[in-house]
């Protein structure tokens, strides 16, 4: 099957378009009536960067380009609406590899609310997927960015985090899988996977009051501190309070790793870090709870006066706010 034969059978899948689109797939552009205000945001998944073909399934693969692309639109407190997709299709990956990808996205998108309104597909020495998503707001005000944390302000965290690094641990080693408990290795495993972006948390937070907000792609430590230089002010975040997802101590243990250093430098949690004035925190966590069940909002430090990271230890010591860099 030829190019032009794979689009138009990708076409055929798509559902029908959302309110917002009045031309979608398969003409030279969509066109679509947004209203309000719009935030956009690009992300790019390749193949040995992002996901290993030999350990993540296309449908997995295309959950997860999907899902990574409206975790930002997640930490700007947006509602999704758009999603427009490049995939890069190595000669190697079959039709219905394809058609498994846009099933894994379809999938995410559907509940989400998510219209997957275009795109396009080209021939690639690897594999990778280019995603532009659009999420929308009554205004600009709506919106959350990296800039308004300020001193006194509470700085918080939703879920857990350092599930998705021990998640790829496991999946590059499975003997690793008999150090832990099998329920903790399978939800392990699932969040590097298939993460979920936390869309309706970050819409609680947004409405609660969240002074500024980031989601956690690049680890907590190396987010934390782009937050900080954006805001131009200080964060000071206890490893002790950290929520950190089940069997991750275990794991980094028998990896001989410091289980904060894992939980806080490993990435790919897609977790919401965020600050907001202490008086409405309690309101917050009632919101986030109601809006994701199960979803815990935790107090996890403070912003304060100054610049940069600290990142305490319990004992005292401080552990280096590193995180993922993919020039480094």
């Amino acid at each position: 099957m030829g190019e032009f034969e794979l689009l138009a059978r990708i076409r055929e899948r798509l559902p029908a378009s959302g309110p917002r689109i009045h031309l979608g797939s398969g003409d030279d552009a969509a066109i679509s009536l947004p209203g309000g205000a719009t935030a956009t945001s690009v992300d790019a998944l390749v193949d040995g960067v992002h996901f290993r073909r030999d350990l993540a399934t296309p449908t997995q693969i295309g959950h997860k380009a999907l899902a990574t692309a409206l975790s930002d639109l997640a930490a700007m407190g947006a509602e999704p609406g758009e999603a427009y997709v490049v995939l890069g299709a190595p000669a190697d990956l079959g039709e219905e590899e394809c058609i498994d990808l846009l099933d894994g996205m379809l999938a995410l998108a559907s509940d989400t609310g998510t219209d997957l309104a275009g795109g396009d597909l080209t021939r690639a020495r690897e594999l990778f997927l280019a995603i532009t998503v659009v999420g929308h707001a009554a205004s600009p005000a709506a919106f959350v960015d990296r800039a308004g944390a300020r001193p006194g302000d509470a700085l918080v965290l939703t879920g857990e985090i350092g599930g998705a690094a021990a998640g790829l641990e496991l999946l590059s080693d499975p003997e690793l899988a008999k150090r832990i408990a099998p329920a903790d290795s399978k939800l392990q495993r699932a969040r590097q996977l298939e993460p979920l972006p936390r869309l309706a948390a970050g819409r609680a937070l947004a409405e609660a009051g969240a002074s500024a907000m980031i989601d956690l792609s690049d680890g907590l430590g190396g987010d934390a501190a782009h937050l900080a230089e954006c805001s131009g002010s200080g964060l000071k975040i206890r490893c002790d309070a950290l929520p950190i997802a089940p069997g991750v101590a275990e794991l980094a243990r028998a990896t001989g790793r410091d289980p904060y250093a894992l939980a806080v430098s490993g990435g790919e949690d897609y977790e919401l870090l965020a600050s907001i004035a202490p008086e409405h925190l309690a309101a917050a966590r009632r919101r986030v709870l109601e809006a994701e069940e199960g979803i815990a909002l935790t107090q996890i430090g403070e912003v304060v006066a100054g610049s940069g990271v600290e990142i305490r230890l319990p004992g005292g010591r401080l552990l280096e706010p590193a995180g993922y860099d993919h020039l480094a």
